[in-house]
């Protein structure tokens, strides 16, 4: 069905802005959803409102008057009315539309029936292979909305968040709340164990965030605002925190007053320590987070950065780094790593170091993925070394105390603590080192790159 759907949405393709394609497509297939639901309780879809009303253009809500766009709009728009929990979040963007290829699309949806018990899962499963084929032929604005599915898992699988406040920043679409349910529920819990806390400046992935959370019945608290300059949760105090900023966002609103800077006031052109250092300042009492970064966040020294991290470390915040394989972002080419923080009352003179930079399968020629497997073994890893039980693993793992750090400058890159693995029989073959230098290579290259540019802004700065 989901292939079918995503044929069925190339109808559009041409007849809208770029930017808004996947707002009627998604829109649409909510609309359908919440049509044929209506009364097994999911939502209450006032009458006029339905599917059946929109494509037999018996009048409804339009007083038998205006084209299938307007019906559509005026259909959302009651929705929300009736819904107050969608207040905002359904698009009204149909009015206008090429007639006949909106015709189009609206009949091949309407062949799909979401009713019946498994009707919130078939659409779940829609709504989330759209946003990867949405992602992926978008490319790098993909990023804004969407992170891959495995990088999520395997943050969630390290986190646990079985119960408690769940929070996220930069909510994005929602992913990372989508599988802290499944994960719950996956463990017996129910949903409402846990409670969720977003925001989102970005006002059509705010209302992608917004649908997702209703596809999948997930009650949450997602604001629409700028997290540095109006942090919408003042008080919030979360369990979990599980985010992915935008890597090295040199465009951010930066008060070197604010009390989340508690650690060192990040660099104007770079918000990196800014997401680190607002996402600890919402950790409560026995907090825990999980956090996508660009693999300079591991290393870099320049504007206070290293100060920063080095704060951090010696503040016992740092639990565990991961290295991650390259390709994993279709959005970026950036090389990625994850920071995980921890507040709750252990032995905090220890950090993890795992480099997971050769684990991952390629699914084509510029996309990996973690396997199942591959999630399995790191998260264990970590789950190990929070219990007292880990050992180091040459070429994958080690547990770094204070004394280690300091004396690499608080640089927290785990190829500079795992060392090389063992190598069962021989040396390692030629062509896998050839690959794996040259993955080294390319990584060193992007990272001179981006210090480059900070270079060149700071001394254009000093030059005004």
């Amino acid at each position: 069905m989901d292939e079918v759907l995503w044929k069925a949405a190339d109808k559009l393709r041409g007849a809208v802005d770029a930017a808004q394609y996947k707002d009627f497509v998604l829109g649409l297939v909510f609309l359908k959803y919440v049509s044929d639901s209506s009364g097994e309780g999911a939502f209450a879809v006032p009458d006029g409102a339905r599917w059946a009303d929109l494509v037999g253009g018996s009048g409804g809500l339009t007083g038998g008057s205006g084209g299938l766009g307007e019906r559509i709009d005026a259909s959302m728009d009651a929705i929300m009315r009736a819904d107050p929990t969608l207040g905002g979040a359904l698009p009204k963007i149909f009015g206008g539309v090429d007639e006949r290829r909106l015709g189009e699309l609206v009949a091949l949806i309407g062949e799909v029936r979401f009713d019946g018990k498994a009707a919130r899962d078939v659409l779940g499963e829609v709504y989330e292979y759209f946003l990867e084929k949405f992602a992926r032929a978008e490319g790098k604005r993909g990023g804004e909305f969407y992170t891959p599915p495995c990088v999520v898992r395997l943050l969630v699988e390290i986190l646990e968040p079985y119960k408690g406040r769940v929070y996220d920043p930069c909510c994005g679409s929602g992913g990372m709340f989508v599988q802290a349910e499944k994960f719950v529920l996956s463990h017996r819990g129910r949903m409402d164990d846990i409670a969720v806390y977003g925001q989102e400046a970005n006002e059509r992935t705010w209302r992608l965030a917004k649908m997702n959370l209703a596809v999948h019945e997930i009650a949450g608290d997602l604001r629409r605002s700028d997290t540095f300059h109006d942090d919408a949760h003042p008080g919030l105090q979360a369990d979990y925190v599980l985010a992915n900023p935008p890597f090295n966002m040199s465009d951010w609103y930066r008060d070197a007053g604010d009390p989340r800077w508690r650690y060192g006031v990040p660099p104007a052109g770079n918000a990196n320590f800014a997401w680190i250092q607002h996402i600890i300042s919402k950790l409560g009492p026995g907090g825990r987070a999980g956090v996508v970064m660009a693999n300079g966040s591991m290393s870099s020294r320049q504007s206070g950065e290293g100060v920063i991290r080095a704060a951090l470390v010696e503040a016992g915040l740092v639990s565990c780094v991961i290295a991650l394989p390259d390709r994993l972002f279709r959005s970026t080419p950036i090389p990625a790593c994850l920071w995980f923080f921890d507040r709750t009352p252990q032995d905090r003179s220890r950090v993890l170091l795992i480099d997971a930079r050769d684990m991952g399968t390629m699914v084509d020629r510029t996309e990996r993925v973690l396997t199942e497997d591959d999630i399995a073994r790191i998260a264990g890893a970590y789950r190990s070394w929070r219990g007292g039980g880990h050992a180091d693993v040459p070429g994958f793992s080690h547990s770094a105390d204070l004394e280690e750090l300091r004396a690499h400058d608080h640089v927290l890159t785990p190829g500079r603590y795992v060392g090389a693995a063992r190598a069962n029989t021989g040396d390692e073959p030629a062509t896998a080192r050839v690959e794996r230098l040259t993955k080294e290579l390319f990584a060193h290259f992007e990272e001179s790159a981006r210090l480059d540019h900070v270079v060149r802004a700071e001394l254009g700065r000093l030059d005004g």
